[in-house]
């Protein structure tokens, strides 16, 4: 079958391309394991390409390699394992990255993102001339079939297009969710979102629906002001430097959202914020990257928050989510710029590498 695999070893550059000169390739030869007890068999219709797909090829995430790329898809049931009920043969189903355990202390919090079963501890249900390779996150959804834990697998309701829908399962639930678990924003609260990409936009409609009143986007790219207004943003800011957001928010904002993942901009979204406030950071610089602030800032009840995943319950904000969408007021197919032929991943990669492309799916 096929699939994008990417091979550290095969690497001749850092970024972009897809022809194998950077480690990347699209194979037809991949194989996969049947799903065991708890497990399903998912035949990936369409995959979103994140950043952070990027930033695996090219080292910002380090992870073992060969790997089949991918985390953000959704697909058709083909086949479940032993003792799996809650969907079957045929159901429509987004993934999650969230392989959780369902018995540790923090899942039985409703914390299943901070679960250890789910972090860090790669699969390999996939092989290729008979070599084990790796599952990204749990997932792979850059494949035309994919193997995942359960509870990754989550209904949703068939007349929600596929390539809509693989957006939930990374960059919706990381903006939304970040806006509604972890900062837990408020009816008439403030928010700044630096960075208007696929994560920021989502951050962005999460704090219309959410009830923000006044919402400020800052990008560098001009080009962006339209797409940022429609999913919410009330004022458009090219940058942050200045007093340009002091002469929308006064006192600063209640929460600053950095979905860029650059530490210049995270010390911007601290010194952004109002008494009380709290920055959230969503995007991801490199693993040893360190930020500054004045640690005197904070003394007014602020805080720094980190966010894995939108703090999200999966089977629980999925449904939610393909809720919202059947109600008009969560976007989804406006995030969806350009759908690409697997084949054609190199394109979608530079398209999204220029910012041409909020969000790029594949399709198969």
């Amino acid at each position: 079958m096929r699939g994008v695999v990417f091979d550290r070893s095969r690497a001749e550059g850092s970024r972009g391309g897809g022809n194998g000169g950077n480690g990347v390739e699209v194979v037809d030869d991949l194989e996969i394991r049947v799903p065991g007890p708890g497990e399903v068999l998912v035949a990936v219709k369409a995959a979103g390409l994140c950043h952070s797909d990027l930033s695996v090829i090219d080292g910002t995430i380090p992870f073992p390699s060969p790997v089949v790329l991918g985390h953000e898809g959704a697909g058709v049931v083909e086949a479940v394992g032993a003792g799996v009920t809650h969907v079957e043969i045929g159901d429509h189903v987004a993934l999650s990255t969230i392989a959780s355990c369902g018995a540790c202390g923090e899942c039985n919090r409703g914390r299943p993102t901070m679960c250890r079963r789910a972090i860090g501890m790669p699969d390999q249900p996939f092989s290729r001339g008979g070599k084990p390779v790796y599952q990204f996150a749990a997932n792979s959804a850059f494949a035309e079939r994919t193997v995942v834990k359960a509870v990754q697998a989550v209904k949703i309701p068939q007349d929600i297009p596929l390539t809509s829908a693989a957006l939930i399962g990374c960059g919706v639930v990381t903006g939304v969710g970040a806006v509604l678990n972890r900062a837990k924003v408020d009816r008439g609260d403030s928010v700044v979102v630096i960075g208007t990409g696929g994560i920021g936009l989502n951050v962005l409609q999460g704090a219309r629906i959410a009830g923000a009143t006044r919402i400020v986007a800052v990008d560098s790219n001009p080009e962006k002001e339209g797409v940022a207004r429609q999913f919410g943003a009330t004022h458009f800011l090219s940058s942050a430097e200045g007093d340009a957001v002091k002469e929308i928010l006064p006192t600063g904002a209640d929460h600053a959202f950095e979905c860029v993942g650059r530490v210049e901009l995270i010390r911007q979204a601290i010194d952004l914020l109002d008494r009380h406030g709290q920055a959230v950071l969503l995007g991801v610089p490199a693993a040893t990257a360190e930020a500054s602030f004045l640690v005197s800032s904070l003394f007014l009840d602020k805080s720094i928050l980190g966010c894995r995943y939108g703090s999200a319950r999966p089977q629980r904000d999925f449904a939610l989510y393909a809720e919202l969408y059947r109600e008009g007021r969560l976007l989804l197919d406006e995030l969806v710029t350009e759908t690409y032929p697997v084949e054609d991943f190199a394109k979608a990669v530079a398209d999204a590498e220029a910012g041409r492309v909020a969000r790029g799916v594949l399709t198969f």
